[in-house]
């Protein structure tokens, strides 16, 4: 992540994400103290942090932020160690004039580097390298996760069909499990291959009550099962489908546009599609 940053000797460098403060502790070593400020959501992990690099004679500062909310400050580099499910509009803001920014999607592997545009907004790509961070929390407790429901795992659906495809874990498929991350987010996969059998049963919901299971083994078209108001198997099918069609899927590579108010739209050839802007954490109540 600090080499796709390209980080110059004179940078200001923001690390999303201090955990138990090891990046910070590489950025202060390689560049100085003055030039990192590190954020976590989390009070126990910056104040652990900072009295761990401290003993090591490091002194950046460490300070407790929610990573899409207001930023500490204007920045030439913005580096996460966490994901988000999609640039937060304080990171333009704080983004200093031609600072470069790196970003990883929420549930995928998928990097994206951009620098900053004089409209406030910023220009870059899909990185064809992977990247996979726990996703960033809004307090200290765990980040949020949905779950496939019992129906999906047994029940009947209400549309059954046969894919023109074998069954497939996404989860494990890296550019099957990167493309949904950006077109169909927020997804919760289950996938399982009975030992005897060599069947192999996928799940996939999402929290608008969308499901789908598909059931085969690997030389079979799989008979799927789908409910909701979306059909998540046909989705997962027409991104297999494109691959078979044009020999690539499209988002590697594919050009990244970023609003100022961290709409992100991505395009390759005939293909495009839109990252909404994380939202900004809402306020607590006392």
């Amino acid at each position: 992540m600090y080499r796709r940053a390209r980080i110059a000797a004179s940078a200001a460098i923001l690390d999303v994400g201090t955990g138990p403060g090891y990046g910070a502790a590489l950025l202060a070593t390689r560049f100085g103290d003055g030039q990192v400020t590190s954020i976590d959501v989390d009070p126990y992990l910056t104040t652990t942090a900072a009295e761990r690099l401290g003993r090591l004679g490091l002194h950046p500062d460490i300070l407790t932020c929610d990573a899409a909310g207001d930023l500490p400050g204007t920045f030439d580099r913005i580096v996460p160690m966490v994901s988000l499910p999609g640039i937060p509009a304080s990171w333009l803001t704080a983004l200093k004039p031609g600072g470069r920014l790196v970003f990883s999607l929420t549930g995928g592997s998928v990097l994206i580097t951009a620098r900053k545009t004089e409209d406030g907004g910023a220009a870059g790509r899909v990185e064809y390298e992977r990247a996979g961070f726990m996703a960033a929390r809004h307090g200290p407790g765990p980040a949020p996760h949905g779950s496939v429901p019992e129906r999906a795992l047994g029940g009947d659906g209400d549309e059954i069909t046969t894919s023109p495809y074998p069954v497939v874990d996404p989860a494990w498929g890296w550019g099957l499990n990167a493309i949904l991350s950006v077109t169909t987010p927020g997804l919760a996969i289950r996938s399982h291959t009975d030992d005897e059998t060599g069947v192999t049963t996928t799940c996939v919901a999402h929290g608008d009550g969308s499901w789908a299971r598909a059931a085969g083994t690997r030389d079979e078209p799989a008979l799927v099962h789908q409910a909701g108001p979306r059909r998540l198997w046909d989705i997962l099918d027409d991104h297999r489908r494109y691959w078979l069609t044009h020999g690539y899927l499209p988002l590697r590579g594919a050009a990244a546009w970023i609003d100022p108010d961290g709409t992100c739209h991505l395009n390759h050839d005939d293909w495009h599609a839109t990252i909404p802007p994380a939202a900004p954490p809402r306020q607590q109540t006392q």
